[in-house]
């Protein structure tokens, strides 16, 4: 019997797995066949372009010359991406309203009613370059920039002429910026000698001249400049020397006028009229070297030179009135009237010492100390700014160091830290251990690498120990103490961002000189905001008050308690007769505060008070190099008593809150100091006294008394009566 057995096929659901592996494999073999041809494709491809370049092969000399070549072209545009990532923080500043300085017109006026000078569009009233003298054109390039319709901003070939004539006379004799570059400073930069700055001055000359026209840059450029007395452009420096406007100026009125660029302060004729001249003859000396004009042409000039109306040679407080200015457009920005009489609080008197103690430092051992810089804010304690010193010289530089450089403040700074531990409950007298100390990766060191080991606190202030403030910090003031300390700088008046870094205690966050003197202030206030102010009453031309001081500003709010107050001024007034600042102590007066000097020498500070006054001082160098071992005890803290021993002549002397008796350091020294014709010399400087205390005193109760007295009320039958 025949059985067929019947054929077993797959069930379905075991073919699509088959299906879907033959197709993958299909996928995988087209995915290799394709990047096998791609490759080889691409194989081929590129032998057939190295055989086509293989024609341009060079050898010997050319390749090297190709091979230098290209190495140049590529570092070229490595270096062109580098410059111009420089630069870039510069063009931030052409996005603002650089044209535009406002509508204000301010007189200003000391603290007395004396007036000191002017800012705003008073001194801007430009002149359209087609109306001005052909004369003074020529004679502005013939000595700025001879090559101005020329170049596009950036001279090489008077940059290399500059260099040759420097080579050959073995100093500098000669500029290498153009007239736009110099505009370029001018309009976004600051004085500041630094090859990055430089950077930023020619891209920014370049941006100019793609933006403006050339006249457009030659009349900004006489409009913004500083040509001394006070005056910022070529019209206001015509009226003030000449006293006439700037279309009517003569060839050698012209002539004076174009060597004023150069050095302002040096060359100004209402001060140094003969060094005036001799520039003003240079002047037309390149005027004729320039084939601009002949000798002929310029003889009656040099024959008649210009001379100047009468003026009197006080100088104007330029550093201190461009801060009062920035001060009155912040206040003032509310209001409808822009032509505005400012009563200030400067004291000229002040602000002369001041001055001349930062000078006189300079002359004498500025050279020694390899220091060309300094800069000074005076406050008396109440908050009303009496001096400020931006520089040694404003007709070299503008750039206000008392308002605007950022420096590194160094054991000034630890006087935050301070306050917080007092705050805490510790005192002068607490017992802290002077040892190496480390946080994260950071270690300080002391001066001469030197510990104590167990001392107090006032010990430790008083000798700027590094490792307190630190350990103070870290072990103290609990969580947040970085924050901490940044946010007591900021109540105590600090106005400049603190960086937040766990080497804050010794001061490595920069800040301004006035920062300092606003925030020393609050110790002599007794802990009170020191309510900083150089604005004490601003009027309209028909004598309406727009703002006073004392009337629209709150009153000052407690920052530090009475007891740490206390404890710090207790401190604070050993530093100078026991600590580093022993050249601060006033004659005759208790004297607190601190040092500071910063790594590698660069920065110096001692800021310091008495019960009357406050002063920051700093001296430094604007491209930060090192001095030569100037420390905060020494050029500053002698500036700083120079310009206090003249400031206390003649006044009654105010307690420094929380210390009523002195240290007995302090007393032996105040006990020892004699006036100074009894040591048989007269002191350097002679405060001169109107008045005496007393009568001072008379006067001012008089005046309240005025002012506290009821209005007059006449009978009307009486006055009609009188006849």
């Amino acid at each position: 019997m025949e059985v067929h057995v019947a054929e077993e096929r797959p069930p379905e659901d075991q073919k699509k797995p088959r299906l879907k592996r033959h197709i993958l494999l299909r996928v995988d073999s087209w995915i290799d066949s394709t990047m096998w041809n791609a490759g080889f494709q691409l194989a081929e491809t590129w032998e057939e372009i190295t055989i086509f370049f293989r024609r341009f092969r060079v050898r010997g000399w050319k390749k090297l010359f190709f091979e230098v070549l290209g190495e140049g072209m590529t570092l070229g545009t490595a270096g062109f991406v580098l410059l111009l990532a420089l630069a870039q923080p510069a063009f931030e500043e052409t996005k603002k309203d650089w044209r535009n300085h406002g509508d204000f017109a301010v007189t200003f006026l000391d603290r007395y009613g004396n007036l000191i000078g002017h800012r705003g569009i008073i001194h801007e009233n430009s002149v359209p370059i087609d109306e001005l003298p052909d004369h003074l054109i020529k004679a502005v390039l013939a000595t700025e920039d001879r090559r101005f319709f020329e170049h596009f901003g950036i001279d090489f070939l008077g940059l290399a002429r500059a260099m040759s004539e420097n080579a050959r006379a073995g100093t500098v004799v000669q500029g290498g910026s153009t007239l736009t570059q110099q505009l370029a400073k001018n309009l976004f930069l600051t004085n500041e000698r630094s090859i990055e700055r430089k950077i930023k001055e020619a891209f920014l000359a370049l941006w100019l001249e793609a933006n403006l026209t050339k006249k457009e840059i030659l009349s900004l450029y006489l409009d913004r400049a500083y040509m001394g007395g006070g005056t910022f452009g070529a019209a206001a420096a015509a009226q003030f020397y000449f006293g006439k406007p700037l279309t009517e100026v003569n060839l050698a009125e012209s002539a004076m006028l174009a060597g004023l660029f150069k050095a302002p302060a040096k060359y100004a004729p209402h001060v140094n009229l003969p060094a005036a001249r001799a520039r003003a003859n240079e002047v037309l000396s390149n005027m004729v070297q320039g084939g601009i004009m002949t000798e002929g042409q310029v003889i009656a000039a040099r024959r008649n030179p210009a001379s100047v109306i009468d003026r009197d040679e006080a100088e104007a407080p330029d550093f201190f009135l461009d801060w009062a200015f920035d001060e009155v457009q912040r206040i003032a920005a509310k209001f409808k009237d822009h032509t505005l009489v400012v009563r200030t609080t400067i004291d000229t008197g002040l602000q002369k010492a001041a001055e001349e103690a930062v000078a006189a430092n300079l002359r004498e051992y500025g050279e020694s100390y390899n220091v060309k810089q300094g800069a000074l804010v005076m406050i008396e304690n109440g908050g009303a700014v009496r001096a400020m010193v931006g520089g040694r010289d404003y007709g070299e530089s503008q750039f206000n160091r008392a308002s605007r450089a950022l420096r590194q403040p160094g054991s000034s700074f630890k006087v935050y830290t301070y306050s917080l531990a007092m705050e805490s409950g510790l005192t002068p007298d607490s017992p802290i251990v002077d040892a190496p100390i480390s946080w994260g990766n950071w270690s300080p060191h002391n001066y001469g690498n030197s510990y104590a080991g167990r001392i107090d606190i006032k010990t430790a202030l008083a000798k700027s120990i590094n490792t307190i403030p630190v350990r103070l910090a870290k072990d103290k003031l609990g969580p947040g103490a970085i924050d901490k300390i940044m946010a007591e700088a900021k109540k105590f008046g600090v106005e400049t961002p603190i960086r937040k870094d766990v080497t804050i205690p010794i001061g490595t966050s920069e800040v301004t000189v006035l920062d300092q003197a606003t925030a020393y202030a609050v110790f002599p206030a007794g802990g009170l905001q020191s309510r900083r102010h150089g604005i004490g009453q601003i009027t309209n031309y028909a004598g309406d008050i727009l703002y006073d001081f004392e009337r629209d500003e709150p009153a000052p709010e407690r920052v530090l308690s009475e007891t740490a107050a206390a404890y710090m001024n207790q401190m604070l007034t050993r530093v100078p007769y026991v600590g580093t600042a022993r050249r601060a102590a006033v004659d005759g007066v208790l004297t607190g505060g601190k040092t500071g000097t910063t790594q590698a020498y660069r920065d110096a500070w001692f800021c310091g008070f008495t019960g009357n006054y406050t002063a920051a001082v700093w001296f430094g160098n604007d491209d930060y190099t090192s001095s030569n071992n100037m420390t905060g005890g020494s050029l500053p803290a002698m500036t700083f008593k120079a310009l206090m021993d003249y400031a206390h002549q003649g006044i009654d002397l105010r307690p420094i809150p929380g210390v009523e008796t002195p240290p007995p350091e302090a007393q032996k020294e105040i006990a020892k100091a004699k006036p100074a014709e009894e040591e048989g010399k007269l002191p350097p400087m002679v405060r001169p006294r109107s008045l005496s205390a007393e009568t001072t005193r008379m006067i001012r109760g008089i005046a309240r008394m005025l002012d506290e007295a009821k209005p007059i009320v006449l009978d009307p039958q009486k006055v009609a009566s009188v006849d």
